[in-house]
């Protein structure tokens, strides 16, 4: 339970999520976790939301893998769960080994992704991955096959690289689901100020517009003939 209880409150911004206190209290089994009064109206909808549609497509992802994982436990060990807030008259979506919250398997595809960044960590005693620190998408964890890893002659702990991946993604959101990431395809990456390349390619451009050419037509052209 406590597992799940930061991705079904705060599925994206953990940084500055407020303190979630949590209890335990007699009956089956009453777990409480308590946080900001902002966060307790916002999950009270999406319970409202997940109890009429019957369905957690629309969710953010970790959110949606909370609820399956409960769904989970659910079946596995006939277990039942009622979840709710504190709010009067409540939301409350109720979980057993009959009922269904998993993500609808169409809207998840495979697809290819390339990841750039600097490699901060590899290994790992039962699973090995490729931990990658991105600017854009954080710190991605690539599922990579132990025998690669065992075989590689350069050490590529905090060097920067390009990783060709394959993995599920939303077809109507574009989320990535980071827990599928597999390594295909290792890029040797060096970003660095190339002065030459682009001097050259300045040059390119003064060819291009120098003659005849009209600057303003060419960027009404471009604007689509709007004036902002």
């Amino acid at each position: 339970m406590l597992e799940q209880a930061e991705g079904l409150l705060m599925p994206n911004d953990k940084k500055e999520r407020p303190i979630i206190s949590y209890q335990l209290e007699n009956g089956s089994v009453r777990h409480i976790f308590k946080t900001s009064i902002q966060y307790i109206i916002g999950f009270n909808a999406i319970l409202g939301q997940i109890a009429a549609g019957k369905s957690i497509d629309f969710l953010d992802l970790p959110t949606a893998k909370a609820f399956e994982n409960f769904q989970e436990v659910a079946i596995r060990k006939q277990y039942s769960f009622e979840i709710n807030t504190s709010i009067d008259h409540s939301n409350t979506v109720n979980i057993d080994a009959t009922t269904k919250f998993s993500r609808t398997v169409s809207i998840w595809a495979n697809a290819e992704f390339y990841f750039y960044g600097r490699v901060i960590s590899m290994g790992g005693k039962d699973k090995s991955n490729i931990h990658l620190a991105t600017g854009d998408q954080g710190i991605v964890i690539i599922q990579t096959d132990k025998e690669y890893l065992e075989q590689l002659e350069n050490n590529l702990l905090y060097k920067s690289y390009g990783i060709r991946v394959i993995g599920k993604q939303h077809t109507e959101t574009g989320e990535i689901d980071k827990s599928t990431l597999k390594f295909l395809e290792l890029i040797d990456y060096q970003p660095k100020y190339d002065k030459e390349y682009l001097k050259e390619l300045r040059k390119k451009a003064r060819n291009n517009w120098s003659g005849d050419f009209n600057a303003d037509d060419w960027l009404k052209e471009i604007r689509g003939r709007y004036d902002a």
